[in-house]
């Protein structure tokens, strides 16, 4: 944030000499000019009387209107200059080492302004978050998933212009996070990072197959099934793709999310390409069913697992991800690619956290100045520089004027490269939000299900399409009272 100074023009006041008559002497007064007594008697002038009353009432007014404005002066510096504001801070993720670290950089700027920043634990975070917030007792500023802006639109305070402009918000951000954060042109929410899924591959098979990590989906058909190992019993050994089932497939529901939109599927309106729904469905599904070559089965271990133990060659997933398979394979030899697309089609999926104020906050002026620092371009060079000294990466930056600072970097590039390409699903994994994603979700898995138990993938999109305009109605916009 911009500081400006202020500088007072101070005037000096020149004296001028003031020169008597020199020429003659002075002359003593008149007796006539001379009082005759400065006794006063009781039959006294009341002229004089009402003179000596006037001044005292004058200098008692002139105490009282000037100690009125002493205090008031001594009220507006203290207000402006020796207040104390406290501002409750919940995120999610980050280490309050890390988180610290940035607030520090803010308190330079802003001593009155202290934060108290605490990690939340992920489960049952949406509920306790709106429940405290609509009594009073929640944050200033928390962390919220990039679909759930509609959701909670009555918690969410509209940042104000002084914080950041929409003009500033379009050139900074990414498209994904124009359109998930802006509504009726107020912005609700500051991203500090962007995700998107992209397409993990197992080093060594690749080599071994002598091939390149797919860029479009028959590639990766091909890829999946000449990659497949099966055992002699029959069963899958090493898998090519983890496509198909619901249940042990990391990410499925993003999965599907990003096969619906490559293939034209309106998300807010299945209904209207049924077609195009069934046919991304039955793509899906294919990969299971045994009437093709099977890369996949749902007996197998969850796909994440089977990639960090060497068992799945092809692995969907997002830059967090890259930690829980190191964990699981520290020796894991992988890289990480944009995923498949169809012909000029380059859409993927993202999945991202962003900062929000409270619409119950006391202290909405103090939270809006810690927005507007977060915003900044230094403060997200601070932030990813931080946390990348406790791991491998910070998370990836959601400006846009700082993607190419990561080109050299083979990890996070992949995510941060299909930025403008990235759309938001609310067939979203992994956010706990017991909500909107959650139910849409139960949804999705059921049609899954219910085309691999033999229902056709266009009866299945027809349940689909109905419950998710049920959810939908429910988490839309209420009326004005």
């Amino acid at each position: 944030m911009n500081e400006n100074t202020v500088f007072e023009n101070l005037s000096e006041t020149s004296e001028s000499q003031v020169r008597g008559s020199q020429d003659k002497p002075p002359q003593p007064p008149s007796p006539s000019d001379q009082p005759s007594s400065f006794v006063f008697h009781t039959s006294g002038s009341p002229t004089s009387i009402g003179n000596i009353v006037k001044i005292l009432l004058g200098l008692i007014v002139v105490v009282v209107v000037g100690f009125i404005i002493f205090k008031f002066v001594v009220s507006i510096f203290q207000n402006t200059q020796g207040s104390k504001v406290t501002l409750e801070y919940w995120g999610l993720w980050e280490d309050s080492p890390i988180m610290n670290s940035i607030i520090s950089d803010f308190n330079r700027q802003y001593p009155d302004i202290t934060i108290n920043y605490s990690k939340q634990d992920i489960r049952q975070y949406r509920e306790r978050l709106t429940s405290r917030i609509q009594n009073g007792t929640g944050p200033d500023i928390f962390r919220f998933h990039n679909t759930w802006t509609q959701m909670m639109l009555d918690n969410l305070l509209p940042l104000s212009s002084d914080a950041i402009n929409k003009a500033d918000f379009i050139k900074w951000f990414y498209p994904v996070a124009q359109k998930d954060l802006i509504r009726n042109g107020a912005i609700y929410g500051i991203p500090l990072e962007i995700d998107t899924l992209a397409l993990y591959i197992n080093t060594n098979i690749f080599k071994s197959a002598g091939v390149a990590a797919p860029d479009n989906w028959v590639d990766f058909i091909n890829y999946a099934r000449s990659l497949t190992v099966i055992d002699e019993n029959g069963k899958i050994k090493t898998a090519g793709a983890a496509l198909g089932t619901f249940n042990n497939i990391t990410h499925a529901p993003d999965i599907i999310s990003l096969l619906f939109v490559q293939s034209g599927v309106d998300l807010n309106n299945i209904a209207q390409s049924n077609q195009a729904a069934a046919e991304a469905l039955d793509f899906y599904t294919s990969f299971a069913l045994s009437r093709g070559s099977k890369t996949w089965d749902s007996d197998l271990d969850g796909s994440i697992l089977a990639f960090g133990k060497e068992n799945l060659a092809m692995y969907f997933g997002y830059s967090w991800d890259f930690f829980t398979i190191k964990a699981i394979n520290p020796n894991l030899a992988f890289e990480i690619h944009p995923v498949p697309h169809l012909p000029n089609q380059n859409t993927t999926i993202a999945s991202y956290w962003a900062e929000g104020v409270s619409v119950k906050s006391k202290h909405q002026k103090e939270a809006l100045l810690f927005i507007k620092f977060l915003a900044k371009k230094e403060t997200a060079q601070r932030f990813f520089t931080e946390a990348s000294k406790t791991r491998a990466f910070g998370e990836p930056y959601a400006r846009v004027d700082l993607a190419d600072i990561l080109k050299n970097n083979s990890i996070v590039y992949p995510f941060v490269s299909q930025g403008n390409d990235a759309v938001s699903s609310f067939f979203a994994s992994d956010t706990h939000d017991n909500g909107l994603n959650s139910q849409m979700n139960t949804y999705l898995g059921d049609a899954v299900n219910s085309i691999l138990g033999s229902t056709s993938p266009q009866t299945a999109v027809e349940t689909l399409s109905q419950g998710v305009n049920q959810v939908l109605q429910q988490y839309s916009p209420k009326p004005a009272k």
